[in-house]
């Protein structure tokens, strides 16, 4: 009995050592144990073992304390790492060799490791890094009195920094028909596009874009356009983005018949929308006017909602339509594409 006894109060001992954790305490006179993932803006966000993931206001802590190393940048941009602390209104940052001090009202930002590192590879990404996209396809078959194939395929990417986006899209719809024992092509259409969107601040951003459009059925053998201008973020929280942007750009199109080159303008918006966890809605707009034969405009409307099966596979409705006020003769104004089927997503 008297050998079992000091090895309990040993491991008595080692129990606070274990249970360490990181401690805000807020004005209010919650107490919240877990770990400190960040401060991001006005928010802290630490991650309790039953709660999850808890959000605060920062004006709303009246402590906080740190058992893991911090990185924290303090006015001015400076930055340092190591535990934290609160004594009174100032916070206190322990680099094992000296503490620094500053209001606790001051501090920009606090971030944990993983955090820190994700902060970084934003920061000065390589060119290859940070894309993330998907690949949609669909298939639709008739078999007996009718017989049709319909092939729809999308591939987006998007590489995001904290400074740049860079977007590149393609969309292409092909379909047959067997007509008197002969197939012929009853859609063919290829979409493709790709942008730029640089920030000046965190609100405003200025942008390229370049756009390529095929489609037999409207004999247009290709319409390329490029130009810039400038954006807002309207909106930019977890669950939605909007932004809005305009400009100005040069359009050459060549129908089988004729070719017209053209001067437009044009503005529009961006939406991402998280319906749930699991659904999101993704929408754009774009409207030109042109401006060397006024009177004529272009518009150009994509909206996709999105389910996810798993975390690389989801599944997707979308809707993608082209209007053209001055068609070649005898041909549509409008071209609408609608897909259904399979969403396979990617990241690097």
């Amino acid at each position: 009995m008297s050998r079992t006894i000091p090895r309990y109060f040993f491991l008595l001992c080692l129990l606070p050592a274990t249970a360490a954790a990181d401690q805000v305490v807020l004005k209010n006179g919650d107490t919240i144990t877990g770990s400190v993932i960040k401060k991001d803006g006005a928010k802290l966000t630490i991650h309790s073992e039953f709660l999850g993931d808890v959000t605060m206001p920062w004006t709303a802590v009246k402590s906080v304390t740190s058992d893991q190393p911090l990185t924290v940048v303090l006015p001015g941009g400076q930055t340092v790492q190591g535990k934290i602390a609160t004594s009174g209104e100032n916070l206190q940052v322990s680099t094992g060799t000296a503490t620094q001090t500053t209001p606790l009202a001051t501090v920009s930002a606090l971030r944990n490791a993983a955090e820190q590192h994700a902060f970084e590879r934003l920061e000065h990404p390589g060119l290859l890094e940070l894309w993330t996209g998907f690949f949609d396809t669909g298939l639709a078959l008739a078999r007996g009195n009718a017989r049709t194939e319909t092939l729809t395929d999308t591939f987006n990417a998007t590489r995001v920094s904290r400074k740049d986006r860079i977007s590149i899209s393609l969309t292409q719809i092909y379909s047959k028909a067997l007509v008197n024992d002969v197939y012929s092509a009853t859609a063919n259409s290829i979409r493709g596009a790709w942008t730029y969107n640089r920030d000046v601040t965190p609100r405003f951003f200025v942008s390229t874009l370049n756009t390529y459009e095929h489609d037999p059925f409207q004999s247009l053998r290709l319409r390329f356009v490029a130009g810039g201008g400038f954006g807002v973020n309207a909106i930019k929280h977890e669950k939605t983005t909007l932004s809005f942007t305009g400009g100005g750009d040069y359009e050459r199109e060549n129908f089988s018949s004729l070719q017209r080159n053209s001067g437009e303008a044009f503005f529009g918006d961006d939406l991402v929308h998280k319906v749930s966890a699991s659904t999101i809605i993704n929408q754009d707009f774009r409207f030109f006017p042109n401006l060397t034969d006024t009177g004529q405009y272009r518009m150009n409307f994509d909206i996709a909602v999105i389910t996810s099966i798993r975390k690389w596979l989801g599944w997707h409705l979308s809707a993608s339509d082209r209007y053209l006020s001055d068609p070649v003769l005898g041909h549509q104004r409008n071209d609408v594409l609608l897909s259904t089927g399979l969403r396979l997503t990617f990241a690097r």
